[in-house]
Parts: C-alpha cells; sequence; structure tokens
C-alpha cells in the first residue's frame, strides 16, 4: 500500500520569536536533530517513502538543510506556497494546495510539535482503511496553555461538545476524498484553516479520533523547546 505524508512546516511561528526570525521553526534544534528531523526518521522507519513539505515562511532554508530526502531514505517533495502565492496558506489550503503530490491516503503532522515515541504504525493505517472515515485524530491530554482542548471522543468518533475533551496532537491520517469532498469550493491558492473542514467532517460522522497517550509537546515558545533540550540532557 502506497502512502504519503504531509508535514506542516509553512508558519511563521510568531511565538517563537526572536529564534524564528532567522530560523523556521520546524529547522529549529530539539536535543541535538532538526525538529522535522524527528517525523522524517520516524516516518522512513514506518516505511514511508514520500514525503511533502509544504513551506513559506524563510521557506529557502529548507532545501539546503533537507535536500531531496534521500538522507533519510526518502523522497521529499516540496509545496513552496510563499513563491507561489506570497506567503501561507493556513493548514486547509496548504493541504490542497500539496494534494497533487499525495496518495489516496496520507499522513499529516505539524513540523513543530515534538512526539519523538510517534510511530507511523502501519497498523493504525490499515485500521483507518477498513473504515469508512474520512480522517482520524490523534488526541491527547489538555496541556497548561490549550486547556479547554479541541474535541471528545465517542465510540472512535470526534464530537464537538463532551463532558471531556482533548487536543488535536497536530497528527492525523486523512484520505483524498477529506479534501475533495469537504473542499470543493475551497480555490486553490486559497488561505483557509482546517477547523470547520473538521467540523463538517464532524457533521458527517466521518472524523475518526482516538487517544495519543505517549509524549507530545507543541514547541511554541522558545521556553518550551528549552525545556525539552534541558529534559533531553537529563536523560541522556
Amino acid at each position: 500500500m502506497t502512502v504519503t505524508a504531509l508535514i506542516l512546516a509553512a508558519g511563521r511561528g510568531e511565538r517563537m520569536r526572536p529564534l524564528s526570525d532567522r530560523t523556521p521553526k520546524p529547522l529549529l534544534s530539539v536535543q541535538g536533530r532538526r525538529l522535522i528531523e524527528w517525523h522524517l526518521q520516524a516516518l522512513a522507519r514506518a516505511g514511508v517513502r514520500r514525503v511533502v513539505i509544504n513551506t513559506a515562511w524563510l521557506e529557502e532554508q529548507f532545501e539546503p538543510a533537507l535536500g531531496d530526502g534521500s538522507r533519510y531514505g526518502l523522497e521529499i517533495l516540496y509545496s513552496h506556497e510563499g513563491r507561489d502565492h506570497g506567503g501561507a496558506l493556513e493548514t486547509a489550503g496548504g493541504m490542497k494546495k500539496a494534494l497533487p503530490l499525495l496518495s489516496d491516503t496520507f499522513w499529516v503532522v505539524s513540523g513543530d510539535v515534538f512526539v519523538p515515541e510517534f510511530a507511523f504504525a502501519h497498523k493504525d493505517l490499515l485500521d483507518f482503511q477498513a473504515t469508512g472515515t474520512l480522517a482520524r485524530l490523534w488526541l491527547t491530554d489538555n496541556p497548561p496553555h490549550h486547556p479547554r482542548g479541541d474535541f471528545g471522543i465517542r465510540d472512535g468518533l470526534a464530537v464537538r461538545e463532551a463532558e471531556e475533551r482533548f487536543t488535536w496532537t497536530s497528527l492525523g491520517l486523512f484520505r483524498r476524498a477529506f479534501v475533495e469532498e469537504l473542499m470543493a469550493d475551497l480555490p486553490h491558492g486559497a488561505k483557509a484553516p482546517l477547523r470547520p473542514y473538521l467540523d463538517a467532517a464532524i457533521g458527517r460522522g466521518a472524523l475518526g479520533a482516538q487517544r495519543w497517550c505517549g509524549g507530545w509537546t507543541d514547541v511554541g515558545t522558545p521556553e518550551r523547546l528549552a525545556a525539552l533540550d534541558a529534559q533531553g540532557r537529563q536523560t541522556a
């Protein structure tokens, strides 16, 4: 089964300033590796062979840093939002632009989350393929900076309202049909967030969800980056 991955790496990273003024957030180092490299290596171990990276902010730095992917055992393709559209298209716009480069089922992961134990497991892919859902999200316990969470889980599906809500890890599996059906009216190259389309999938009963109980950090600030580095030194 051919499967690809989309790594979202186009954002400006305002909260990470001043570090992100000169370096795109996914290219910042965490515990001795660039953030995005943790994903690339995990995807390669999982047997994924093509990865698409969408870029905008300081996008000229990505190809010199990562190349064509051969050093990771991958083929890396780039979806240039800055060059082609003048800036980042947000998650939905970026996904629609990158769709021609992606497979019928594809992984999505944000380039600025640190989740070193996530394996992009083939079993999860097969389980997802056996469902009729358009996407599946991995949800985690709410961090202090996002106490209300995003979604609840009921019978393996994401729900908007629930007594207990969790935070989306920015990890998921998607079908092309998610984009082709739910984003049919979104023009190519248009800027749009993903949340309304996730809500539309919930309305159809077609958004799967499951808990992620491993380590996860939204590396959104210099303080969180420093804490992860300190954590790495303690365990080394």
